[in-house]
């Protein structure tokens, strides 16, 4: 079994079900409980890093973190986050243990389930930038993000809302408005929640296709590379 690090904190509130589903994921599987270790990070400053599109200093501060865990005895890791995967193929260039990329295990589940074309939410520079679209056009499927209105009440959502664990029956409505619009007028099949916060809020009981929950994926994934050889 190997040591798992965890680069957390973006936000907190997202952080607590990696802990908890990761534990208990293994558990089930191998009736012990992970070694793991988890460093936190300032999710308002990478946010302001992303949003200013200072991804040179982005990889610095992730790679330092990354190197924190790796020295604390970590064998594999992962980003608790979808946008700082900005920089992840920097990040794994200059890692010295291997990570697991949240986009590339929700672009696998996805064709696992059968999708072609499927809308994705996020914070304002996961839906603006290219990371998630090419690694689902490479697999021959189709992203495609809200209106430029329901891009800005998303994005907005998140940031005021969502990472500070506010969760508000209005704003459940409001999404769910959003991914059924999508649906209308993009004819999207699912929608993948591109923000570890979402999945807070969203999930196949409230929308109108199926939910890609980039958490629960990502742990599964995680899950195997901590019981992996």
């Amino acid at each position: 079994m190997k040591k798992l690090g965890l680069i957390g904190g973006m936000g907190p509130e997202s952080t607590i079900p990696y802990y908890h589903d990761i534990v208990h994921g293994v558990h089930e599987r191998a009736h012990r409980f992970p070694l793991m270790t988890i460093e936190s990070v300032d999710v308002f400053h990478v946010l302001r890093l992303e949003s200013e599109g200072r991804l040179g200093e982005l990889a610095d501060y992730l790679s330092a973190a990354i190197g924190r865990v790796a020295a604390a005895g970590a064998e594999v890791g992962a980003l608790c986050a979808n946008t700082p995967h900005l920089v992840f193929d920097e990040l794994q260039a200059r890692s010295p243990i291997p990570l697991v990329s949240i986009v590339d295990a929700c672009r696998d589940e996805a064709a696992r389930r059968g999708f072609s074309k499927l809308g994705l939410l996020g914070t304002a520079p996961t839906m603006e930038a290219d990371f998630y679209h090419k690694a689902f056009r490479d697999a021959g499927m189709e992203l495609v993000v809200p209106s430029e209105d329901d891009q800005r009440y998303v994005a907005q959502k998140i940031s005021e809302e969502l990472e500070f664990g506010i969760l508000r029956d209005d704003t459940r409505v409001g999404l769910a408005g959003v991914v059924r619009r999508m649906r209308d007028a993009q004819g999207i099949q699912a929608v993948v929640l591109g923000c570890t916060e979402l999945p807070l809020i969203l999930n196949d009981g409230v929308t109108c296709v199926p939910c890609l929950d980039t958490i629960s994926i990502h742990v599964a994934s995680l899950v195997e590379a901590v019981l992996a050889d």
